[in-house]
């Protein structure tokens, strides 16, 4: 927009002030989810985070639930969803490796995945469906690259692609935790390159 045009600007004034003030209480609620979960963090510690009201935060997020999953979709937004990128310079190898070293340097990012995964397992969790559908487009995103690798003879014998996909997620995840507990005794981006090294064929 130029400068030359405040009418237009003075009337997306407020719309740009909500959205703001929504990234604020997003950001807020990550860091509260992050460390408490979703369960014991409260939406009363996330309106003190931002200095506001809990009746002031409802206007803009009217249920837990909804915070919740905005927060999930802000988290995906900045680290990514996982999914393998239909970039055709970058290999599916060197796609992992740059996104565990991404998620690493981003604060509170691991924690929350893994603090609401785990609470997610539970029949009435809210965030429960998000986790399902992420890790059935992940299992079809990592199969689908390693059933081309499998065409291009790159895949070594006896790998099932299905199995592979599942597998690179649960090694994933699994990494993330022990790297939470001892992120200086844990290279993450060298286990999950290892992990490939062992099933995927050398150029």
């Amino acid at each position: 927009m130029k400068a030359t045009e405040p009418s237009q600007a003075g009337r997306r004034g407020p719309y740009a002030k909500s959205a703001d003030r929504r990234r604020t209480i997003v950001t807020a609620a990550h860091a509260v989810f992050a460390a408490r979960g979703y369960r014991s963090g409260s939406l009363q510690e996330v309106a003190d985070r931002v200095g506001m009201s809990q009746t002031s935060l409802l206007h803009y997020f009217p249920t837990k639930r909804e915070l919740l999953l905005a927060v999930l979709t802000w988290r995906d937004s900045i680290s990514g969803d996982g999914a393998v990128l239909p970039d055709p310079e970058e290999s599916l190898v060197d796609a992992v490796i740059r996104q565990a070293r991404f998620n690493e340097d981003i604060p509170g990012v691991i924690e929350l995945y893994t603090v609401l995964c785990a609470e997610s397992v539970t029949d009435d969790h809210p965030g429960r469906q998000f986790f399902i559908d992420r890790f059935a487009r992940l299992r079809i995103s990592y199969a689908e690259a390693f059933m081309r690798m499998a065409q291009e003879g790159r895949l070594r014998p006896g790998v099932d692609p299905q199995r592979a996909a599942a597998s690179l997620i649960a090694l994933w995840d699994g990494i993330q935790t022990q790297w939470l507990f001892a992120p200086d005794s844990i290279d993450m981006a060298g286990s999950l390159r290892d992990y490939l090294r062992l099933i995927i064929l050398p150029e």
